[in-house]
This record gives structure tokens, sequence and C-alpha cells, in this order.
């Protein structure tokens, strides 16, 4: 490593300068993020800029982590909220070398397990995070559906949607086929809740479904509808109902375990296609 570099906590970055290295880093990336877009994720994702590291070259950051930090499946975790390395300084390997210095800060604060996504085809980064010992946890498919050619159906007449609070969700487990991931858990939500919307499926006052949607960004970080109320076209309906209050081009669903037929299987009925593949992994530490 460049002997000028030094490895140091966030904590005293203005995010200005943090945005500048992390659209630097990724400016050859398929998606770009705007700075509003920017501190809206670390908000979400939890980030905690004592407990984040970067490899600064004098005042300028040549590699950074950014982590969150949370309660993941009920224990105190890290995550990998965005790892970059500007391209003047790539192959030195400041990634790993960022990750091992955070650990020790990492367990001090009681945390007892990191948890990161990455891209299945990036398999030199997944070999990467298998050496520093990572285990694969699960695989996810992520999906994006253009507005225009979603399959949307007119809702049924004995359903009806209203916006609902996050509490009257959160401990609905009959819902649930698989664990949501990080970014799309109810304590992520929660902390950029102002953007978000609670959308519930009735008749009457018995709650068939819900979604957690952002309609500017058109993220639907959770779908699901009753055990016992599938195959009845109410996810079709709430699709649709989705579609008619998006405010973006695409609706997203990110982070669908691909475990789960049943998901897999209805968003193709409704045109939305598979875009891309992650494997979710955790290190405990």
């Amino acid at each position: 490593m460049n002997q000028n570099l030094q490895i140091k906590s966030l904590e005293n970055t203005e995010l200005d300068q943090l945005y500048k290295a992390f659209d630097a880093a990724f400016a050859d990336y398929e998606t770009q993020w705007s700075e509003k877009q920017f501190r809206n994720m670390l908000t979400r994702r939890g980030y905690q800029p004592q407990l984040s590291f970067a490899a600064f070259d004098g005042g300028q950051i040549a590699a950074f982590t950014l982590n969150g930090v949370g309660i993941y499946h009920d224990l105190p975790t890290a995550y990998d909220t965005g790892t970059g390395t500007l391209k003047a300084y790539r192959g030195q390997g400041l990634a790993g070398r960022i990750f091992e210095h955070s650990l020790p800060y990492l367990k001090e604060a009681g945390v007892q397990q990191y948890v990161l996504e990455v891209l299945q085809h990036n398999t030199s980064a997944v070999s990467v995070y298998r050496k520093a010992g990572f285990e694969m946890s699960r695989a996810f498919n992520y999906y994006i559906g253009d507005m225009e050619t979603i399959k949307t159906v007119s809702k049924d007449h004995f359903i009806e949607f209203r916006a609902i609070i996050m509490d009257q969700v959160a401990a609905q487990v009959d819902f649930w086929d698989f664990r949501p991931s990080w970014q799309n858990t109810f304590e992520s939500i929660g902390r950029g809740n102002e953007n978000f919307i609670t959308l519930g499926a009735f008749t009457g006052e018995n709650l068939l479904g819900y979604a957690l949607f952002d309609p500017a960004s058109g993220d639907v970080s959770q779908l699901a509808v009753h055990r016992s109320h599938r195959r009845k076209g109410i996810g079709t309906a709430m699709i649709a109902e989705l579609a008619s209050q998006n405010l973006h081009t695409h609706l997203k669903l990110i982070n669908t375990d691909i475990s789960c037929a049943e998901m897999t299987d209805f968003l193709a009925s409704c045109n939305i296609p598979v875009s891309g593949k992650q494997f979710e992994m955790i290190k405990s530490i």
C-alpha cells in the first residue's frame, strides 16, 4: 500500500466530500446516484460514520467502506452499505485493508456479524470475500419492471386498498415466505419512513396483503399476501395498485429470496423480469 495513505474513520468527513468520492468510485457503473439518493441510502441503511473507514491520501479519499449498523436476524450487525476505490488507487488491496482495520472497532462496538451483498457474476469479489471468511447465506434475485410492459389488472371489487401504519404489518409473520434483506427490513425502512407508503389490501377489516412502497423511486421493499388468501388475484391487484401510484418509470423489487418459487413465478406472471442476481454473505466477528 502507498505509504502516504492513512486509514481512519469517517466521523469527521463531511457528506459532500464522501459523496464526491462515492460518485467517482462508481462512475463506471451502470447505475448512478444523485447526492440526494446517496444521503437517503445512508440513512435507510443505518450508516455510522464513526464505524466506517477510508484510506486517505492527504485530505483526499482513495478508498472507503461505509458501514451500517443495526439488528439483523436478532444479532447486532454491521452491513456493507458501499465499498469503493477510486480508479487511480485500484489494485492495491485497499478494500481488504480497510475491512481488516475496521474489525476491532466493530467488535468493540458490540457487532457480532458482518453482512454484505455481492453480484453473483462478480466472481473475483465473491472469491475475495470467501478468503476473508465470509460464508454464503442465501441467493437473491432482483427485479426491475418497465411500467409500460408490466401486466396489471383491474382490482377485484372486494378488495379495498388503504394506507396503514407499519406497526400493523411488522408482526404479521403469516405473510412471509422469507426474511427481508438488510435494506428491506422494517428497521431499515423505518429510518427513511417519510419516503414510504405502507399499503394494505382489505376486505372489511381483514388484512389480506400489504406492500411497503416508495412511489418516488418505484422501490417495492416488501410485498406479501397472507398464506390463506393466495391464488385469488390479490397479488396482481396489488401490483396494479402500486403501478397506479408509482411516480417512477419502473417498479423495482430488490433482493427477493431465490428459493421462494411462489414469488419468482408471481413476478414472471406480471412481466416483471429478473434483472440481476446477488449473494448475501455473512462473517461472524
